[in-house]
């Protein structure tokens, strides 16, 4: 029983640090193109999929994690993907990729498979009109 406790008290301590540092850290809220080099070593997903992003209104409310929603850090909302899973979202049309924490629930509308935050979303894409993108889904290996 104690092993237990003491089990679900480290996974809540790792997740409050995984979800405190979220956008803070200059390795997930920098974008990169795929002329870049890194050593980042992720592992296909989903490929040819749509992105979209959030609007400003969530701001200040709860995610389905117990997160405060911020559209200027670096999380996203996936359907299936555990709380805390790093990805890698990477545009189809320019190369650009974004590191994202999954922290949320949607979305919701059929065809579409993660809804990044709008900084997320405006760091990959050319057309900050448009509201959603082809993109390629890796998850990150730690």
């Amino acid at each position: 029983m104690k092993l237990k406790k003491l089990l679900i008290l480290s996974y809540l301590l790792i997740a409050t640090l995984a979800f405190q540092s979220c956008g803070s850290s200059k390795k997930a809220s920098s974008t990169i193109t795929s002329k870049s080099t890194s050593n980042l070593k992720t592992k296909p997903y989903k490929k040819k999929v749509v992105a979209c992003y959030y609007h400003d209104k969530f701001n200040g409310r709860k995610t389905a994690s117990g997160a405060i929603f911020d559209n200027k850090k670096q999380t996203a909302a996936h359907k299936k993907l555990p709380f805390g899973t790093e990805v890698k979202v990477t545009n189809r049309a320019n190369g650009k990729w974004v590191r994202v924490i999954i922290n949320d629930r949607g979305p919701f509308v059929r065809g579409r498979e993660i809804d990044l935050t709008k900084k997320a979303f405006m760091d990959i894409t050319d057309d900050p009109k448009k509201g959603l993108l082809d993109v390629d889904i890796e998850i990150v290996e730690k």
